[in-house]
């Protein structure tokens, strides 16, 4: 099995009212446990990599032979694409050449006509290669990698003039964050999404910060056009409960308990529940089939 593009699947999945998610993947373990879970249930799947774990995992080039030897030697038969998430300009070149399938501008904090001009060099550099773009229009609240936005909203009119450029997906602001949401969150305003997929059509919208959205709201942002959701904070979330249940248990004491691979079964499996529980929420299961 070969990387894909996440065009194919995303417009599939618009067409269908369901999402496919993307899940962040940090290290071995998580994109090990991803794609398990996703060849088990007949799920599509985006892994999402930021630059910080891009950086952390090695590089690039580190990341994608990783994947392709996963997809490889654990016989993964569903579509699969590798996907920069929140990238620089630079980052996106950096990841064409390395061989990711698809990739995201995030211009949100440049002036819009910067984002247009940078996304239109984007969009033909990454189609030329048959890679997939995302672009982003409004900053996505919260905090991801040392970039913290507030949860706004995108302008309509900005989304469509992104639109326009030809990217694949499309991830506007609609007051979710990244992150935990607080206490005094508003909720996901669903009439700004509406107005954006009036203006965008058939183009598949991306939610950002799926952890922690309530699952009726998850559900009416499917009904509304977003076909793309990212999760990373909840996996995160409970990896680490998982492992400090192991280490408050004393595990690690007994026998060969200290032994990495021990050590790290208890949070793998805890990736693998989650992910399981986010697309069976999405509704993609059975959609590689």
């Amino acid at each position: 099995m070969y990387l894909v593009s996440a065009r194919d699947m995303l417009v599939k999945a618009k067409a269908g009212h369901y999402a496919v998610g993307q899940f962040n993947i940090n290290n071995l373990e998580w994109t090990k446990a991803i794609l398990l879970t996703a060849e088990e249930l007949k799920s599509p799947v985006i892994l999402g990599v930021s630059e910080g774990a891009g950086k952390y995992m090695g590089g690039y080039n580190a990341v994608v032979g990783m994947v392709n030897g996963l997809l490889k030697d654990l016989k993964i038969s569903v579509p699969v694409a590798l996907h920069l998430d929140h990238g620089s300009f630079e980052g996106c070149y950096k990841c064409l050449e390395a061989g990711f399938s698809s990739i995201m501008f995030d211009g949100s904090h440049y002036p819009i006509d910067e984002n247009v001009a940078k996304t239109t060099e984007l969009v033909a550099s990454a189609h030329k290669m048959g890679v997939s773009i995302e672009a982003e229009v409004g900053s996505i609240g919260g905090e991801e990698d040392g970039v913290v936005g507030m949860g706004e909203c995108a302008d309509p009119d900005e989304c469509k003039r992104i639109a326009d450029l030809g990217v694949d997906f499309l991830a506007a602001g609609i007051g979710n964050i990244h992150g935990v949401y607080p206490e005094n969150w508003q909720g996901l305003s669903f009439d700004t999404l509406d107005a954006i997929q009036k203006k965008t059509g058939i183009l598949p919208l991306v939610l950002h910060g799926g952890t922690g959205i309530p699952a009726d709201m998850i559900k009416k942002a499917i009904d509304l056009g977003v076909s793309k959701i990212n999760v990373n904070t909840e996996c995160q979330l409970s990896f680490a409960a998982a492992t400090r249940e192991y280490f408050e248990a004393g595990k690690d004491k007994s026998g060969k308990g200290f032994d990495p691979r021990k050590v790290l079964a208890p949070g793998f499996e805890a990736i693998k529940a989650t992910v399981k529980e986010k697309m069976e929420l999405f509704g993609s299961v059975g959609k590689a089939e």
